[in-house]
């Protein structure tokens, strides 16, 4: 759909989709760590989806659309959270900085971000382009009247699986 951003579909339907085209291109770079990580010290099990590594990249991406020049400290507050600490009061802890890192360099890779001169990272003039091509694609499949309609996600999920309309590189 012409005029689609990413600001105008919903966040968990854009982000679910993007994870899925990412996992299905087959381009984006997944360390061999991914399935003994925490994400942060604050938590106390790795991750139990499989893909999470695709949906924090996804998440990234659209965090960096939203705001550009972010790098691997606010990444790691964003993705951040509460530490309990037993008896004693809880604290806000940050997340893991390989992790942020480790993601910032495989979406480097697919030359969807790249480094900021003012510091951090921003997205490029191709990943923008193809966020919101996957943004209109999310758009075009959602419900006007429904704004969590987990079958439009499927079924962009589906649709990707058996032909995709253009690439990352």
């Amino acid at each position: 759909m012409p005029g689609v951003t990413v600001k105008d579909v919903n966040q968990q339907e854009f982000v679910r989709a993007l994870s899925a085209f990412l996992k299905k291109s087959g381009k984006l770079k997944v360390p061999d760590w991914v399935d003994i990580v925490k994400l942060a010290k604050h938590k106390e099990l790795a991750p139990s989806d499989e893909n999470w590594f695709y949906t924090r990249a996804a998440s990234t991406v659209r965090h960096l659309y939203l705001r550009g020049g972010a790098g691997v400290g606010s990444m790691t507050k964003i993705y951040g959270g509460r530490q309990r600490n037993g008896v004693c009061p809880a604290h806000f802890s940050v997340g893991s900085k390989n992790v942020a890192r480790k993601v910032l360099q495989a979406l480097e890779l697919l030359k969807m971000v790249e480094k900021n001169p003012n510091g951090g990272r921003r997205l490029t003039a191709q990943g923008t382009r193809d966020l919101d091509r996957i943004a209109g694609q999310v758009k075009s499949f959602s419900l006007p009247h429904q704004h969590h309609c987990p079958r439009a996600v499927l079924f962009l999920i589906t649709l990707l699986d058996r032909k995709p309309t253009y690439s990352l590189t």
